[in-house]
């Protein structure tokens, strides 16, 4: 009677050179498909498209109509969509081979592009944080600055 190992076969012949090179490929195929992501949910060149989504997902008749229009505009939705898509273009699967693999590379492309879109989030936010702190010190700079030369201008 032969025992079964706790392994898959597949992995029991993967080196460590191969889970490497595919941790490797997994991190940047997941930038563009971060960078897509995002841009179509956030940024203003999407504007336009984004809105007619938003208004379609809370107006449509009918809820798959709605959803469909929901994916458009929440990053995480739409990043399954285009790691399916990505898998399809690059084939790529992770640890296992054939549909155990791409199953598992899906929602690991997908982890990775929302933890990279996450980061990326917050830097934005930190920067316009900065931004509008250093308009207020301009601010108040500009208007301590005035007060002196109409000061010197009365004296």
């Amino acid at each position: 009677m032969q025992r079964s190992t706790p392994f898959p076969a597949s992995l029991l012949h993967m080196t460590s050179g191969h889970l490497t090179v595919q941790i490797i490929q997994l991190l940047l195929i997941a930038i563009p498909i971060a960078s897509i992501s995002w841009t179509i949910t956030h940024e203003e060149i999407f504007r336009e498209p984004r809105q007619y989504c938003e208004r379609c997902s809370r107006e449509a008749p009918r809820l798959l109509t709605r959803k469909f229009f929901y994916v458009f505009t929440c990053e995480y939705c739409l990043s399954h969509w285009v790691s399916a898509v990505f898998l399809v273009i690059t084939r790529f699967q992770l640890v296992y081979e054939g549909w155990r693999g791409y199953f598992l590379a899906l929602f690991a492309l997908v982890w990775v592009a929302n933890l990279y879109m996450s980061i990326f989030g917050r830097l934005r936010l930190d920067i316009k944080r900065e931004r509008v702190e250093i308009k207020g010190v301009e601010h108040e700079v500009k208007q301590k600055t005035e007060v002196e030369e109409e000061e010197r201008k009365a004296a």
